[in-house]
């Protein structure tokens, strides 16, 4: 009878140590079941209650309290798997932990998986209904794949460049940039070894009968340098020759290993709003350009961003841009 008992209070216990998780799950599921949430809405709604799961697990992790009940894979991948859901750790570093490309769609399917393999590790006896990150994710992929159709995505893929080099924050930078953009002129393609030499892949559209400065002088620098070396998409335009060009990094393995140039044209003005929503999805070029015109002025008045041409607002340095907000 005392061994029932013992075995009786131990499992409750086990089972105990299972409530953050089966909080959290339960957190991302009631996000995840509301009509037409995506997955960053489904993080963001489920955070309050992450961020009180993680420090209760991570308490219980650091006294024991999982030992001999949970895997050590399973613990170090929900620990890992929190900082990024609760935006601890950056995207761009997921794929080198995790191996997958980091999206938030990832970070929802691994952690709702994650999680059912923690509480069933610790569930007494095991939990009869069996929670697969399948069934969290359904209706949030989508819009991953909404993103994919953006039409600078999609001429970046189709000039070569593998999809599973593209970042999270890549992809939003392009989906967003692709607002300011009339038309796809044509692109070229570059290989990097290391940080130091450059090398041309392929080229298309108007970029085939342009003769490329790296044949010459195959050595990384200039704005191509600055993209490998922030692994951030950079809109620009030509000091020599005026072209407006949109550089893309393919990054592997936390590498810049290419980058995708193309050659676009640019709208010639946008609707204040819609000019708010490319520039805040741009490296953060929104708040900077705010917060440089309050430096002087008393409020940002939104609407002059339509009086301004895109490619100045995307490529201009900020202070100047600043300057077209003073009354003085």
């Amino acid at each position: 009878m005392v061994g029932h008992l013992f075995g009786y209070e131990a499992a409750l216990a086990i089972d105990a140590g299972a409530r953050p998780l089966r909080e959290a799950r339960a957190a991302i599921e009631a996000a995840a079941a509301r009509s037409g949430t995506t997955a960053e809405e489904v993080l963001s709604l489920a955070r309050p209650t992450l961020e009180t799961s993680a420090a209760a697990f991570s308490t219980d992790l650091r006294r024991g309290a999982y030992d001999g009940h949970m895997e050590a894979s399973t613990a170090v991948r929900l620990t890992t798997l929190m900082r990024y859901a609760l935006g601890l750790a950056p995207l761009d570093t997921y794929e080198l932990e995790l191996g997958r490309v980091g999206t938030p769609e990832a970070v929802v399917d691994d952690l709702a998986g994650a999680l059912s393999v923690g509480i069933d590790e610790l569930t007494r006896p095991i939990d009869a209904i069996r929670h697969q990150a399948k069934t969290v994710t359904v209706g949030i992929s989508r819009s991953d794949q909404t993103m994919l159709e953006a039409p600078l995505i999609q001429a970046v893929l189709a000039a070569g460049a593998p999809r599973d080099r593209l970042s999270y924050s890549t992809i939003r930078a392009l989906a967003d940039l692709s607002g300011a953009v009339t038309e796809v002129q044509g692109h070229t393609r570059y290989r990097l070894d290391g940080l130091e030499t450059i090398s041309v892949v392929d080229q298309g559209g108007i970029a085939s009968g342009i003769v490329s400065r790296t044949a010459a002088s195959p050595t990384l620098t200039g704005s191509k340098h600055r993209v490998a070396v922030e692994r951030r998409v950079l809109a620009a335009r030509g000091r020599h020759d005026g072209r407006t060009v949109v550089f893309v990094p393919e990054v592997a393995a936390g590498s810049t290993v290419g980058i995708t140039l193309l050659h676009v044209r640019f709208e010639e003005s946008l609707p204040a709003a819609v000019a708010r929503g490319v520039l805040q999805g741009y490296r953060n070029r929104y708040s900077e350009l705010r917060d440089a015109v309050t430096e002087t002025e008393p409020d940002f008045d939104e609407e002059r961003l339509a009086e301004i041409a895109v490619v100045d607002l995307l490529t201009a340095p900020v202070g100047d841009l600043a300057d077209r907000w003073r009354t003085e």
